[in-house]
Parts: C-alpha cells; structure tokens; sequence
C-alpha cells in the first residue's frame, strides 16, 4: 500500500493537504508535532473516505526528528507514492535582534528537513508510479524580505532546490512541484507576528483553496495560487532588487 507522507500537516495547509487527498482516495502518513490534532484529524478523514492514516508525532526543529519517522517507515515498510514537505515556519524582527536558538530551528525546519526527507525517500518514490514531491515555498522565495531575512532565504532555496529536481526527476516519472503561496489564513501569520503587518492587510487566500489549487498543478514546477500573487512574483523578478527588497520591508510593518 503506497501513501503520501505530509509534514506539517497538524494546522493549515498541511491539514488541507491531508483532508483533500483522503477525499480523493490516498493513504496517508501525517507527520507533526501536536499528536493529539494529527490523531483528531486522522479519526475525522477515516471516518469520512475510509482511508488508512498513520500519524507520527515527531520535533523537526531536532536534528533527529526526521530519523524517527524515516526509521518507522523502514520498520513497517511503507511505500510512498508522495512527499509533501510543508513543515515550516518564519518569524519577523531584525535578524540581529531575534533569537539565535529560533532562527537555527527555522533553517532546519525549512531547508535541513526538506532536503533530508527528499533525498531518503525517493528511492521508495521511484518505486511506485505517478509519484510526486510538492515543496511548500512562499512568494517569498522570489526576493530578499528584511525583517524576515532567514525565512525569506530559506524559502528561495526551496524555490531552487525544487526546481533543479523536477529536471533531475521528470525522466524516473517523478513530479516535483514547488507551491509558492502568498498571505494566507492559517497559524503561520499568529506565530510570526505577522497578523497585523500591511503585507497580511492587504489580503489572504484560504489554506483550502491554496491546497487545492497545489495539488491540481503539481506536475507542474512552480506553482503560484492566486492571480495577485503571481503578478507579484512577475513584477519582484522584473524590478530592481533594490526598489523590490525595500518594498518587502515596507509590507512587513
């Protein structure tokens, strides 16, 4: 039996993710700290498509967190038919003011894990057919964002990490995807301090309609939901890095 193994999937995206694929019929493997909403969210998605969900509570902020679950995938000897690398989280202030031990446990989250689930997991992808990777990025990805210089970093190299596998792996049949979202309604804007900045002010998609809209396009590179936030992602690449940068910062207040 194949599954789509989801991080992050506890809130948010992630959760739409997983209520989405159960719809349509997939196994999944739902992967987050919070055991009890990954439990709940697995109760509700059984009972309602009948499909077979594995939760394992794991700290990816630890170096270790992507072990545990790799180790339990090897002892049960799941197949993976997809990996959805959505774990991750940013946090706004002056990089010199934040705290050091948060901004470590932003790139391991955001880059170390990605890269680690990626490259451990694709021999099991290769193994099964219409496989897919779909990397959640950010509009983010496109520009440098002051006040939030480590997430903004870390998502530009889950924009590039992800498209050089998609060429690497289109030949095995292997999608790789990377979903570069703008504002969006989840926990993601509370925990970053974001909820009141101008950049969240000015409009946010729903997590659902973000999900639907990643998992529709994921043969595809990029994908980038909403008509707003591509012509944003257009007009960061078009103009001077220099003119995009402070405006990035300006969003941020």
């Amino acid at each position: 039996m194949n599954h789509v193994l989801i991080t992050g999937a506890s809130a948010g995206i992630g959760e739409a993710f997983a209520r989405q694929l159960a719809e349509q019929g997939e196994h999944l493997i739902l992967v987050a700290r919070r055991r009890d909403r990954l439990d709940a969210i697995a109760d509700d998605v059984r009972r309602a498509h009948g499909v077979t969900v594995q939760t394992l509570a794991a700290d990816l902020t630890r170096a270790d967190g992507v072990n545990q679950v790799i180790e339990r995938i090897e002892h049960e000897d799941w197949g993976i038919k997809g990996l959805i690398n959505n774990a991750g989280f940013g946090e706004r202030g002056a990089f010199a003011d934040l705290d050091h031990g948060r901004q470590m446990d932003m790139v391991q989250v955001n880059v170390n894990t990605v890269v680690d689930f990626t490259h451990r997991l694709i021999p099991r992808l290769r193994e099964a057919s219409d496989a897919f990777i779909l990397n959640v990025a950010s509009l983010a990805s496109f520009q440098a964002g002051p006040q939030m210089t480590s997430y903004y970093a870390t998502k530009a190299f889950v924009l590039i990490f992800s498209e050089s596998l998609h060429e690497e792996l289109k030949a095995e049949g292997i999608h790789v995807s990377c979903l570069c979202p703008g504002p969006t309604q989840t926990e993601f804007a509370d925990k970053a301090d974001l909820a009141g900045s101008l950049l969240f002010r000015m409009g946010t998609m729903t997590a659902d309609d973000v999900a639907r809209i990643g998992l529709a396009r994921r043969h595809k590179a990029v994908v980038i939901p909403g008509f707003r936030n591509w012509l944003l992602a257009v007009l960061a690449q078009m103009s001077p890095r220099l003119v995009v940068r402070r405006l990035a910062g300006l969003l941020h207040k």
